[in-house]
């Protein structure tokens, strides 16, 4: 069983930049794709950022530009560099590890964006 936690989430002015981190347990780490979702009240939950093991990424036009997601493989972790930060950020980040439909989610960490 896979555990993801993350960390790095609070409360922040906009314009500012925040990084989140995703740890991930387990030894198969590097050969999976991972990724950052997140969830907004009342909102469903949304694609931010994914990253192939092979290096490939994918962003939702919201965050282009703004946010870049890595992974250190050799820390079994995956982070989101968010820059410029909206209020329209403001969600539960989800870190993901294996794909959105059958893989392993951590319980997710509170950013909120406001003056």
């Amino acid at each position: 069983q896979v555990q993801l936690v993350e960390s790095g989430g609070g409360l922040l002015q906009p314009g500012g930049p925040l990084r989140l981190s995703c740890r991930a347990s387990g030894s198969a780490f590097s050969l999976y794709a991972v990724g950052w979702y997140r969830q907004a009240p009342r909102k469903a939950r949304e694609l931010v950022a994914t990253l192939t093991n092979s290096g490939n990424t994918n962003y939702a036009d919201s965050v282009k530009d703004r946010f870049t997601i890595s992974r250190d493989n050799a820390k079994n972790t995956v982070y989101l560099q968010m820059n410029s930060l909206k209020p329209e950020d403001t969600a539960v980040y989800y870190c993901n590890q294996g794909g959105s439909a059958i893989g392993y989610w951590g319980k997710g960490t509170q950013v909120t964006v406001s003056s």
